[in-house]
């Protein structure tokens, strides 16, 4: 298992990193900066704002899924065709009720039109989703790496004809990048359609209530789980636009905007770990196999990668913003130093929280989602009037840090695992060594900042290894040689 899981990792990083990297900072950057902050930011609020209510499209039936269909296999012929009925209707309640609370909060015509091209792309998204979740379930993982970085590609074709193929003499606006993004989404679900249509032998859809019933109850814990977590992940924004007057609203989402855009980036990659996690580790869980050496291994390996990343981001946020961005240099940095280092809890979580959803303790990953979300809207409340984004940040980062520790002190008891004070030692000299590397290539190597945030990333590496955080040498043999029968 841990051969198939680095195997497909690789591969699933391989296609992320080559595309994604230019989505966001070549396709995604370039509209902010064409559009502008403020413009950004009305789009970037309407499009967390349907995200509040996106569990609506799923009832998290898509991860259900893929731990069920993992476990099942032979289920996959009898769930599909009446899924696909079960998400056309969940569709049109979550159209319903987010322009209900769309018009409750106020929106006008321009931003209630703008709301009903995001509520058709959420239902896209969510289609090939769930698509997704019975090929990964199958443990089709190369079939399901190529699905995944498919709408990215499509969409970087299409905004690039937009931004640079001269085909209008009008500047790009933000509503044409919306219908970039349904025409790649919707191009992808028909795809994946196919696909996962050829693996079930589907031929007709099927009206079966019961089922319907059965579905939604199974699927209920999974449900609030994903609409708790959605809360405390996209309601930053909202608030920020909904809590400050005028346009400074819409300009400090924007703001904030820019930041976020770079942490949901390196964010997928730690999502891509959990997409391949959740079905190893029901699969094991089930078959009673030892797991403890698949959790540290991809621990080991996202938490490495996490502290290089967020550190590195602290100490050279205004470099890399001022790379990205040309208006609001210095918020930005602000805001980006401290919602990277969220990317370390983050991290986290997608290792413990994956663990904990395939045990199905769901009841009490429940109650950690509901306490952070709670607490990150009483902070936002509080900080966002008076520190504006920065205070969002702050907001974001308290919660991540607490909900990741309750995870992982949880999963430790659930679990037993013997208490490694060994690996933890290491774990914690590396974050101090990163921070020390990052502290003499910043202020003691007069240099381009470009060089030296390289150089600390490779003295990082070469700390990680050191500590045998990363040993090179057993992942390539693990990769190489032939799985044991």
């Amino acid at each position: 298992m841990q051969r198939k899981f680095l195997t497909n990792l690789i591969l699933l990083l391989t296609l992320n990193l080559l595309i994604k990297p230019f989505w966001i900072l070549g396709i995604d950057r370039n509209v902010q900066n064409i559009v502008g902050a403020a413009d950004y930011g009305f789009y970037f609020a309407i499009f967390n704002f349907s995200f509040l209510f996106n569990i609506l499209l799923d009832f998290g039936i898509t991860n259900f899924n893929n731990k069920n269909i993992a476990q099942n296999n032979h289920l996959l012929n009898k769930h599909f065709s009446s899924i696909v009925i079960l998400k056309l209707l969940l569709a049109g309640v979550f159209g319903i009720i987010t322009f209900s609370f769309g018009l409750l909060v106020g929106y006008n015509g321009h931003q209630l039109s703008m709301l009903a091209w995001m509520v058709f792309n959420q239902f896209l998204i969510s289609f090939v989703l769930y698509l997704r979740s019975n090929i990964s379930g199958l443990l089709l993982f190369k079939t399901d790496s190529i699905v995944s970085v498919l709408d990215r590609s499509l969409m970087i074709i299409f905004c690039s004809i937009l931004i640079w193929g001269n085909v209008t003499t009008e500047r790009l606006q933000i509503e044409w990048f919306i219908y970039a993004q349904t025409a790649a989404y919707l191009i992808t679900a028909i795809i994946a359609f196919i696909i996962v249509m050829r693996k079930s032998s589907f031929s007709k859809l099927n009206w079966n209530k019961p089922f319907f019933v059965m579905i939604i109850k199974q699927s209920f814990p999974f449900a609030i789980l994903a609409l708790l977590m959605t809360f405390y992940n996209r309601i930053d924004s909202v608030m920020l636009e909904r809590l400050l007057p005028n346009t400074q609203g819409d300009e400090q989402a924007g703001i904030y905007a820019s930041s976020y855009r770079l942490l949901d980036a390196t964010n997928m990659i730690a999502y891509l770990f959990a997409v391949l996690l959740l079905p190893l580790f029901s699969k094991m869980l089930k078959n009673k196999e030892e797991i403890v050496h698949i959790v540290k291994l991809s621990f080991k390996l996202l938490i490495t990668l996490a502290l290089i990343v967020g550190i590195g981001s602290y100490f050279y946020s205004y470099e890399i913003m001022g790379l990205l961005y040309k208006n609001h240099v210095n918020e930005s940095a602000e805001v980006f130093k401290w919602l990277m280092m969220g990317f370390i809890p983050v991290s986290t979580t997608y290792v413990f929280g994956t663990l904990l959803t395939a045990n199905g303790n769901l009841k009490e990953l429940n109650f950690i989602a509901a306490t952070g979300m709670l607490l990150n809207i009483s902070l936002n409340f509080i900080l966002i009037p008076r520190l504006e984004a920065v205070g969002s940040a702050y907001s974001s980062i308290i919660t991540q840090f607490l909900s990741a520790i309750v995870q992982v002190i949880f999963a430790q008891i659930v679990f037993k695992f013997k208490v490694d004070y060994k690996f933890i030692f290491s774990i914690l000299a590396f974050g101090i060594g990163v921070v020390l590397i990052n502290l003499f290539s910043k202020h003691f190597i007069e240099t381009n900042w470009i060089y030296n945030f390289a150089g600390m990333v490779i003295m990082s590496v070469v700390l990680a290894s050191f500590l045998r955080l990363l040993n090179f040498k057993s992942l390539i043999n693990l990769i190489v040689k032939k799985e044991q029968k």
